[in-house]
């Protein structure tokens, strides 16, 4: 073969291996179109979540400045998209008390949910002899004295979105669940549990 037709063949391969190239990358762009495309055509909605109720077993603060609680809730999240699903990969949910976290976070099991479905859980959140802030004392007994608290029951976790056959990458979930309780005095451990039905829409941020 001579020098000119080797150069005729390299050519040759070289605008082929161009072709190729142009055509894998031609139909990544195409996939990654159809992707987004379905995407804003679906508009997936953040799940909706609810708090159904909370069961106080103690709530009480002792000197110098310690935190003890213990409680249950009853929270429900609904995935409103018809079209998309969605999996929640980590949940440690925990109550708040004046922007403080006084129990520690509890891992709700993962989960897959479908469309339009319902899922309910039911943690159970302690807090032992938790030191807080010097001013959470005359706080509390102030609400006290007004007869109601206001605890936060947070989720931080993340979740993916799940259409057809296609699972999108992990996105920040933040959950807060206002919990409006009418406490009289100090609950102890050793005292009857009191349950409250809520029923409290939750903010939500993804």
């Amino acid at each position: 073969m001579t020098e000119k037709e080797c150069e005729h063949h390299h050519d040759e391969d070289e605008k082929m291996r161009r072709r190729i190239g142009a055509a894998v990358l031609g139909l990544l762009a195409a996939g990654l179109f159809v992707v987004f495309l379905v995407w804003a055509i679906l508009h997936p909605h953040g799940p909706r979540f609810v708090l159904q109720d909370a069961t106080i077993y103690a709530f009480n603060i002792s000197q110098p400045n310690f935190l003890t609680s213990n409680l249950q809730v009853t929270l429900s999240s609904r995935n409103p998209n018809d079209k998309i699903g969605i999996f929640y990969d980590r949940l440690d949910i925990y109550a708040s008390y004046r922007n403080q976290q006084v129990t520690l976070a509890t891992l709700l099991p993962a989960t897959y949910q479908g469309h339009l479905d319902v899922t309910v859980w039911s943690p159970f959140l302690y807090g032992t002899s938790v030191p807080v802030a010097p001013y959470f004392s005359p706080a509390l007994s102030q609400d006290l004295t007004a007869g109601m608290v206001l605890l936060n029951i947070k989720i931080d976790g993340w979740v993916r979105w799940k259409v057809g056959t296609w699972i999108s990458g992990r996105y920040r979930l933040h959950v807060n669940c206002p919990a409006y309780i009418t406490l009289a005095g100090h609950f102890s451990g050793e005292g009857p549990a009191v349950k409250y039905q809520l029923v409290q829409r939750c903010g939500v941020d993804v």
